[in-house]
């Protein structure tokens, strides 16, 4: 079994203000150790469901957070960003057997996550056929145009019922819950223990289930925070202005939404 997994680290437990994420500030060392530890129990729990091969995005920032000594021999880990549409899960293919997806967060505009946004923080909000769409909404959608199901996501609460939302089948592990600019967190050592278990239920279950029917066309509207973020976006091609804050685009392949969303947030 060949597994996928995409790696951020907003959802990851106890990240609560930017600096924790930021790796120039002294605030990041103590979460880039528990995003390593929360991956790694991923593929711990992955490996005892019969995987062989694990390709790992490091999907955060730079790309460069997860400390690779600390994986898995078996793993293998995607450093930096290729520049390709496919972003936060560049390298995934029709090959993969099932996608898991570790420390992901609430989209932009959500009140479960202070660490709330989507892709770049430039945009207030992004819909996918009247469907506000988090950064997991556009993976899993990514995922399903190879046909690789997205079977488990570990997270903030808001997001991981966001997630059931999409794919009922999926399993999901809420690892903090945001209120207001703050948030509740598990123990680090239990939001690992648990994120192993539920990986391994997650690879065990019939993955069939987790395959998204992806729509047959797209209509994605974009609201951003600034007026002349939006003006430049609405020159890509095929956008056009709804509104001074707002743009919206039309495709029938999933491809051009990705595209879309790479060069206009």
């Amino acid at each position: 079994m060949k597994i996928f997994l995409s790696a951020d680290i907003e959802g990851i437990t106890g990240t609560t203000n930017w600096d924790e994420t930021d790796r120039t500030h002294l605030d990041y060392p103590e979460f880039r150790e528990q995003m390593t530890a929360e991956v790694t129990a991923a593929c711990e729990g992955a490996m005892a469901a019969g995987a062989t091969e694990i390709w790992i995005k490091d999907a955060h920032g730079s790309a460069r957070n997860l400390i690779a000594a600390k994986l898995p021999r078996e793993a293998k880990l995607l450093r930096g960003w290729r520049g390709h549409p496919f972003m936060m899960v560049e390298g995934l293919d029709s090959s993969f057997d099932a996608m898991l997806l570790v420390g992901y967060h609430s989209r932009a505009g959500s009140d479960a996550n202070p660490l709330a946004h989507t892709i770049s923080g430039s945009d207030s909000y992004v819909k996918i056929n009247d469907l506000y769409a988090s950064e997991f909404v556009i993976n899993a959608f990514t995922a399903a145009s190879v046909k690789v199901p997205t079977v488990f996501v570990a997270g903030d609460a808001g997001l991981c019922r966001d997630a059931a939302d999409l794919i009922p089948a999926i399993t999901s592990v809420a690892v903090k819950e945001g209120v207001g600019s703050s948030t509740i967190n598990l123990h680090p050592k239990l939001a690992v223990e648990q994120i192993r278990e539920a990986a391994q239920d997650a690879l065990e279950a019939d993955l069939s289930k987790c395959l998204l029917q992806l729509p047959t066309s797209y209509k994605v509207e974009i609201g951003y925070k600034n007026h002349f973020k939006a003006y430049a976006s609405s020159f890509y091609p095929g956008a056009s202005l709804k509104d001074s804050f707002t743009i919206q685009f039309e495709a029938k392949d999933y491809f051009e939404v990705l595209r879309l969303l790479a060069f206009a947030i």
